[in-house]
């Protein structure tokens, strides 16, 4: 699919369900995972206007930065740091209102004020990478975040057998 991304308004459900079918239709076809990465990125920053959307995958013990939308990040962090390595040690979607409220928080941009972190996990329960999604807005994520967030992980194919 080579069409351009729309655009839908509304509410945050709705304009996840508009999002969904067009993903669908970006990933069908396509088994290459970082071409796949970085398309979901694009697609929910252009959505949602997000300051920083992308993939941090697993690699020799530590999170690797992969396909990002917005401005440079953090190349490495280790388990346990931060909100991506403390999704990735607890295997759990975290949720941060306000990040200066997160203890052991890394500022990869001060511009980031809430983040929502989503875990990876293959088949076997495993952790192989996280979606990071930042926000400039104090609040920005909640519930309907990690739902609909987590239900575009599972579209992209890493074969999560779930």
């Amino acid at each position: 699919m080579a069409d351009d991304l729309k655009i839908s308004t509304g509410t945050k459900s709705e304009r996840y369900r508009a999002l969904i079918p067009q993903l669908k239709a970006l990933l069908e076809g396509e088994n290459d995972l970082i071409a796949n990465l970085g398309n979901v990125s694009a697609a929910l920053k252009e959505q949602f206007n997000f300051l920083w959307v992308g993939f941090y995958l697993v690699k020799n013990d530590e999170l690797v930065l992969g396909p990002f939308q917005g401005p440079v990040a953090c190349t490495r962090i280790k388990k346990g740091k931060g909100v991506c390595g403390a999704s990735w040690a607890e295997k759990k979607i975290i949720l941060v209102p306000d990040v200066e409220a997160f203890p052991g928080h890394i500022a990869c941009s001060s511009a980031s004020r809430s983040e929502i972190v989503i875990p990876i996990i293959d088949s076997s329960e495993r952790v192989i990478g996280v979606l990071d999604v930042d926000s400039e807005e104090l609040d920005s994520f909640d519930e309907t975040d990690a739902t609909y967030l987590s239900d575009i992980i599972n579209l992209v194919g890493f074969n999560l057998g779930k």
